[in-house]
C-alpha cells in the first residue's frame, strides 16, 4: 500500500489548493479510517444509516490535529469519490468542532478542477445557510446512538482561518 504522508504533502496552503485523500465517500455508511503505521485503510465501524457521510470525508497529508488524526476534509462534490482517491482541492473555509473534548477541524473544499460548477465556489459563501445547517445538524448528532452528547459543532471559519489551521497541523505533524 502506498504511504500518503510519504509520497503527498499538503498542498498549496498559501495559494488555497490542498491535497485531499478521501477515505469515505459521500453517502457512505462505512466509517473507514486511514491508519497511517500500516499505511492501509480500515474499517472502524458501519454507522447508521441515517448517519450516512453528507460529503466526502478525507485527510490532508503531512497534517495532525489536535486529536492526533490527519487533519480532516469535507471535499463536496455531486458524486460520492472512493476510498484512497487523491484529490488537489480548492480550500472554502472550516467547520470547528469538538469530539469527546479534542479539536477536530474539518477543512471545506471542493475539486480545483470542477467544471461542474464552472470552478465558482471560493468561500462558504458560496453554499447555501440549508447546506451548513445539515452539517452542523450531521456533526452536533451523527454519534447520539453510540456516545450522546459528545460532538459540537463550535461554528465557521473563512478561508484564512482554515489555512492558518492547515498551517498549526502542519507544524505539529513535524514534531
Amino acid at each position: 500500500m502506498a504511504d500518503y504522508n510519504a509520497l503527498y504533502d499538503a498542498g498549496d496552503i498559501d495559494g488555497g489548493v490542498i491535497t485531499t485523500v478521501v477515505e469515505i465517500p459521500k453517502w457512505s455508511t462505512l466509517k473507514i479510517e486511514w491508519n497511517r503505521k500500516t499505511c492501509v485503510f480500515e474499517l472502524d465501524r458501519v454507522e447508521p444509516s441515517i448517519f450516512a457521510k453528507p460529503t466526502n470525508y478525507g485527510f490532508i497529508p503531512q497534517t495532525l490535529d489536535g486529536d492526533g488524526d490527519e487533519l480532516d476534509t469535507l471535499l463536496l462534490t455531486n458524486d460520492p469519490v472512493p476510498t484512497g482517491v487523491v484529490v488537489k482541492a480548492t480550500v472554502l473555509g472550516v467547520l470547528n468542532f469538538e469530539d469527546d473534548g479534542e479539536e477536530d477541524h474539518k477543512i471545506v473544499c471542493v475539486p480545483a478542477d470542477d467544471r461542474n460548477t464552472g470552478n465558482a465556489m471560493k468561500s462558504l459563501n458560496d453554499l447555501h445557510d440549508q447546506w451548513k445547517q445539515k452539517i452542523e445538524h450531521h456533526f452536533n448528532h451523527y454519534k447520539d446512538l453510540k456516545k450522546p452528547g459528545t460532538t459540537k459543532v463550535l461554528g465557521w471559519g473563512d478561508v484564512e482561518d482554515a489555512k492558518a489551521i492547515i498551517k498549526d497541523c502542519q507544524a505539529r505533524f513535524k514534531k
